[in-house]
């Protein structure tokens, strides 16, 4: 049965290696030369040194072949369930295939599981591997950038690219065995791959555990920023927490005594200086309510993450053996 899968899926299987190959040539390359730069220059950067304005450069000059490196293997898991997953059950439906291979001596459970978890089992090695060269290539510049949270470095970092990329190939066969035609399938799961996309890291993510919630004191040395508005006046102030993940940037000022703070009365502080800007509000004694992730809750979002992913792609698989027992046609 593995021998046959096989057969059935070498070209696939091929075709990615060679793909994968080339882009972990690429990601190599990429690599030494994020650490060769960091090296010699965000490393090497003495406190003398403008060393803000060094590290922008560094992020100006590896912003765009990162983000599209990023953004490569997160459309990889959709392209995967498109052509890898969609097909796997109704290619032998609209074939009619299905009636002689599902009358041998191999059960069509066992055919299923087979062919399930032999591709699934391509599609994490392929992944996987991806995901762990864009780790290390890209490691230098998350460093700088200091944003993991990031909802498109959250997603092509580490181990959840591989438990999104099974749950992808797992729905697109679920798709495929439910709709039993090949395009209507892969319109589908692209839509539904889609839709993950957009809720996952906007509308659950941000609530795996509860946030931290506290006020915090502006003084001379705390980052933050403020702009006026259309009409002029200062409206909005903005706090980060290094490495955090910042769910609320737009915050209320309020006094000492936690009593709200005027915003207008902020406008006599702002200045396109910052440290002018800075020194002022210190003077005031301002605080603003924050909620966010704090940075160490990083690896335990992506176990979550990918274990919801590995949690969904489990029960897939008993619905589509439960129902591949059933009469199809």
């Amino acid at each position: 049965m593995i021998w046959l899968t096989w057969r059935q899926f070498r070209a696939q299987a091929l075709t990615a290696v060679v793909a994968l190959a080339g882009l972990a040539a690429y990601l190599v390359y990429l690599g030494m030369q994020i650490r060769n730069s960091y090296d010699n220059d965000v490393a090497g950067c003495t406190v003398g040194g403008n060393c803000e304005a060094v590290g922008k450069l560094f992020l100006n000059e590896y912003e765009l072949p990162v983000f599209l490196a990023s953004v490569l293997l997160i459309v990889i898991p959709a392209l995967i369930g498109l052509f890898w997953g969609a097909p796997l059950i109704t290619r032998e439906l609209e074939a009619g295939t299905h009636r002689l291979v599902w009358n041998q001596s191999v059960s069509r459970t066992r055919w299923l599981i087979v062919k399930l978890g032999f591709v699934a089992l391509i599609t994490a090695v392929v992944v996987g591997v991806y995901s762990l060269l864009l780790t290390w290539a890209a490691s230098p510049y998350d460093r700088v950038q200091g944003e993991r949270f990031d909802a498109i470095g959250f997603m092509s970092r580490n181990i959840t690219p591989v438990g999104y990329a099974v749950f992808a190939f797992l729905l697109a066969a679920t798709v495929g065995l439910l709709i039993r035609r090949t395009m209507p399938a892969m319109a589908i799961t692209l839509v539904a791959v889609a839709v993950v996309q957009m809720i996952v890291p906007f509308g659950i993510r941000p609530h795996l555990q509860e946030p931290v919630s506290t006020t915090v004191a502006l003084t001379a040395n705390t980052q933050f920023k403020a702009f006026r508005d259309e009409g002029d006046e200062v409206q909005i102030l903005g706090y980060n927490i290094p490495g955090a993940w910042m769910l609320d940037n737009t915050h209320s000022l309020y006094d000492s005594d936690g009593k709200a703070y005027s915003e207008k009365s902020f406008e006599s502080c702002f200045s396109v200086d910052m440290d002018k800007m800075k020194a002022c509000v210190a003077k005031r004694d301002l605080h603003v309510k924050v909620s966010y992730q704090p940075a160490d809750r990083y690896w335990r979002f992506q176990w979550i993450e990918a274990g919801g992913y590995l949690a969904l792609t489990a029960l897939l698989v008993a619905f589509c053996v439960t129902r591949i027992r059933r009469p199809l046609l």
